[in-house]
């Protein structure tokens, strides 16, 4: 709002309110919107107090309105007691505090009123050790001003206790510590902005600085990049060892994205290309703590060093002109300065005492390749590169990593212990390693025609002959031919197979189909059923065989009665005629059980069936007009074994 309105203004508008004018009031003598008048007004409402001034200085005066609601000063006589309902108190100066001297320790309560006559004694002064040992207890401002009241009837306020308390607890800050490091012992590394790159085509693009510096003797190495990527975290690392002659211990580096998947002061997660490369160099990764700076004060300051000096107010048309650049500049300028801190000059301590302390670098660069976790399919694969490579069936639905570059593709487990390894091969197609196959999910064709003869030899001596004779004449058609013979060896006998085996190499035949007949025959010449064998309480089934004829027979004279029948001079009887001489022929006397059934030895039957009785459980129950339903192929049947 002190942007928007002048200050008299506000001051003005202060005032008047202080004379319990209304905001409808003010806005209207003043001329302005009501809306800013409240707004002003919740602005100065919002202020904090004025500043704390040392002591003997003198108190400002509030501005007044030239008005008639706030009164002049010279109006009042010089009376000071008028000017208080406009005029603030003077500020309490900072307990232990002097406008002229440094800040020192809290004075006690008597020599505070002695030392500070000239300002205005806190009224907490007298409770101070009392306060103190409540702090110390770790009761907060509000709960020491109720027991200050309460208890000890203690006539302060509470923004008074707020005011101490927030003085005994305002401590000194500590002075930093600068570390300096031994020779060889540490490198700090950071990515900075770069100068702009402007093309032929007249676009600009942003470029970063990559810079390294050896913490003992501020030897510094940068380069310009496109990205931070992980890669480009890799190539500049190296090209900066390289320059160097050697390699620094530790490198303490920021949390950027390229090296560090979880940032944690304790326990930091490197990505595992970052861990790999650290293992090929024999250094150490160390990532500063989260949003701390100071923690690498030196790469700070030395990208801060880059921007100004080097890159400031130039362009370059892209990233190879502004590296070039950058290591003319560290060889010409960075290299020959002499360091503000150490007083030296950076390159003379470089080649006394950093280079030989470096660790020797390896006999090769670090291989380049990518990695990305990966999850494993339902057929045991991996998709990498958009080719398909096989990993051992326990690992099936996990996520595995996976590192490949021009050559191979390896996988690893989440412990990093390697469980595949495959020729890396062009796009679409599928790498199947058969140590990754379960034993389960090998057919028999795949085995071979070895395995398949290995398994036959289980069954017999002529099977397995007849297995060989058979691979023998037909080729690699009669592998599968012997998963048929498995297969029936699962159904029969061992030594039916064996018989129909020998009989089929007897004659020839290597076709499963022969097997199969000659299994047929061998199972119909097999006994009967020993459920169908003669028992002494079931008849056999030539007695029931003799029910049905007779029923037929029956069946037959009634069909013939219904369609008359021929005299013995070859002429055919009228149905009338039939039908008067069935009637004067006496029907037979009525047949039993036993005139069906002959009695059998050893059948034992009930005195009631003796007797001529039927019953409804016996045979010669049914009526024989029931049996003119009997199939045709049993009516047949029974002919022929007549």
């Amino acid at each position: 709002m002190a942007n928007v309105l002048e200050m008299a203004i506000v001051q003005a508008i202060q005032n008047l309110y202080a004379a319990k004018w209304s905001q409808r009031r003010i806005a209207r003598e003043l001329g302005i919107d009501r809306g800013t008048v409240a707004r002003c007004l919740r602005t100065l409402q919002s202020d904090p107090k004025p500043a704390i001034p040392p002591t003997g200085s003198e108190g400002s005066k509030a501005a007044t309105f030239e008005g008639p609601p706030a009164p002049a000063a010279e109006d009042n006589g010089g009376n000071e007691d008028a000017n208080r309902s406009v005029v603030p108190k003077p500020a309490i100066p900072p307990a232990g505090k002097d406008g002229s001297q440094d800040a020192a320790p809290p004075p006690t309560a008597a020599a505070s009123s002695s030392k500070h006559g000239a300002g205005r004694q806190s009224d907490c002064e007298p409770f101070r050790d009392l306060i103190q040992a409540k702090l110390d207890q770790g009761l907060s401002a509000q709960r020491i001003y109720q027991d200050l009241t309460s208890e000890h009837a203690a006539a302060v306020g509470y923004d008074s206790v707020k005011r101490f308390v927030r003085q005994l607890r305002a401590t000194t800050p500590l002075p930093f510590r600068r570390m300096e490091c031994a020779a060889g012992e540490e490198a700090q590394v950071d990515f900075g902005t770069g100068a702009s790159l402007i093309g032929t085509d007249g676009n600009r693009r942003k470029s970063y600085v990559f810079r390294v510096v050896l913490s003992h003797s501020r030897k510094g190495y940068s380069e310009a990049t496109r990205r931070q990527t992980t890669e480009d975290f890799f190539r500049c690392l190296e090209n900066a060892f390289a320059y160097f002659g050697g390699v620094p211990k530790t490198l303490v580096i920021d949390n950027l994205k390229a090296a560090v998947a979880h940032p944690d002061w304790f326990d930091p997660l490197l990505t595992p290309k970052v861990q790999s490369f650290c293992e090929h160099y024999r250094t150490t990764i160390l990532p500063t703590k989260p949003r701390t700076p100071r923690h690498k004060g030196k790469i700070e300051a030395g990208v801060k060093y880059v921007k100004n000096n080097a890159l400031k107010g130039r362009k370059f048309t892209d990233v190879e002109e502004e590296s070039r650049f950058l290591l003319d500049w560290e060889q010409g300028v960075a290299d020959r300065r002499i360091h503000g801190t150490t007083k030296r000059q950076v390159a003379t301590v470089f080649q006394a005492s950093e280079r030989p302390a470096l660790l020797p670098l390896p006999g090769e660069r670090f291989p380049c390749f990518q990695e990305a976790r990966r999850k494993v399919n339902r057929d045991g694969h991996v998709e990498v590169a958009k080719a398909y490579y096989s990993v051992p069936p326990e690992y099936l639905g996990r996520e595995v990593w996976a590192r490949w570059d021009a050559r191979l593709v390896r996988i690893f487990n989440h412990r990093w212990e390697q469980v595949a390894i495959h020729v890396r091969s062009e796009p679409g197609r599928f790498n199947t390693s058969g140590e990754h196959v379960a034993e389960e999910k090998i057919s028999g064709l795949e085995r071979g025609a070895g395995y398949l003869l290995g398994q036959v030899s289980g069954v017999g001596p002529q099977a397995h002959q007849w297995a060989q004779a058979t691979v023998t004449a037909r080729g690699i058609q009669g592998t599968r031919v012997l998963q048929g013979l498995l297969s029936l060896a699962k159904k029969h006998s061992r030594e039916t197979l064996e018989k129909a085996c020998e009989i089929a190499l007897s004659h020839g035949c290597f076709h499963l189909r022969g097997i199969r007949r000659l299994l047929d025959r061998q199972a119909a010449k097999q006994e009967p059923l020993p459920f169908l064998d003669e028992h002494p309480i079931i008849r056999p089934l030539d007695d029931y065989a003799a029910v049905v004829r007779q029923a037929i027979h029956r069946q037959a004279d009634r069909s013939s009665v219904s369609e008359g029948f021929f005299r013995h001079d070859g002429t055919k009887a009228s149905g009338g005629e039939a039908r008067q001489k069935s009637l004067a022929t006496p029907p037979p006397a009525s047949q039993g059980l036993t005139d069906l059934l002959p009695s059998r030895p050893g059948y034992p039957l009930s005195d009631h069936a003796a007797h001529g009785a039927r019953s409804s459980a016996e045979p010669d129950s049914v009526s024989p007009d029931t049996f003119s339903v009997v199939p045709t192929s049993l009516f047949h049947q029974e002919k022929t074994d007549a």
